[in-house]
């Protein structure tokens, strides 16, 4: 893995990174709302929520979730960028981790338009043994994606918490696992503004949080100039 050793070119790839990562949570984000929002709010009664959701939306939501969710990739670069101070070592096994976490998001959210069309066709006998089948081989690999961000926020919170890396201290709270909980009080406390935040509580929990970093590398930079 080459990293620049020059400031300006060092800079430019936090910026970059920190962007990508930024507009992976957007992009993304867009696309499993068009596949997952239902105004129900069905999202605990199994894949009842994909009732009635039109062939189209989940088309489009497919597109815009699969393109989008690689560059989440690079997002987790960025993050190992802004913490390799605190610990290299610590910082690239939460980058290792997360990339893998996030191309098995990736092949998860590529299977949602399909479960969807499976949830809207006619109901015949065979269709919830297709159903088992789905939960089998794509619910199994989102516990890959959990089980990653449960990683990555336990190791930046640990780095953080310690000093040395690009973030101040009090950023470990700040971790994509609070982050992402924000979504789920929110749709407690509000559930009629919840029920927007819930099905991409991934992506509002990191797209806030690469909004907060990239405004750290726009401090720094400011300070240093």
């Amino acid at each position: 893995m080459v990293i620049p050793t020059d400031k300006s070119d060092s800079d430019r790839l936090l910026w970059v990174t920190g962007v990508l990562g930024l507009v992976a949570a957007l992009v993304t984000g867009c696309g499993e709302f068009l596949l997952h929002f239902d105004p129900q709010a069905r999202f605990t009664d199994g894949l009842a929520f994909f009732a009635g959701i039109e062939e189209r939306r989940t088309t489009i939501g497919h597109f815009l979730g699969v393109l989008g969710a690689p560059m989440y990739v690079v997002g987790a670069f960025h993050i190992y960028l802004m913490l390799r101070g605190g610990h290299a070592k610590w910082a690239l096994a939460l980058f290792v981790v997360m990339a893998y976490g996030c191309a098995m998001g990736g092949v998860w959210i590529g299977s949602r338009a399909s479960i969807s069309a499976i949830v809207n066709a006619p109901q015949y006998p065979d269709l919830g043994h297709l159903v088992e089948l789905y939960n089998l081989r794509y619910e199994t690999l989102l516990q890959v994606t959990r089980f990653a961000v449960l990683f990555v926020s336990i190791v930046y919170v640990w780095l953080v918490a310690k000093g040395g890396t690009a973030y101040p201290r009090w950023m470990a709270i700040a971790n994509p696992i609070v982050l992402i909980l924000l979504s789920f009080l929110i749709y407690l406390v509000a559930p009629e503004l919840g029920k927007y935040l819930m099905p991409i509580a991934l992506n509002v929990g990191f797209g806030l949080f690469f909004s907060l970093s990239l405004y750290f590398v726009y401090s720094q930079n400011r300070v240093a100039s």
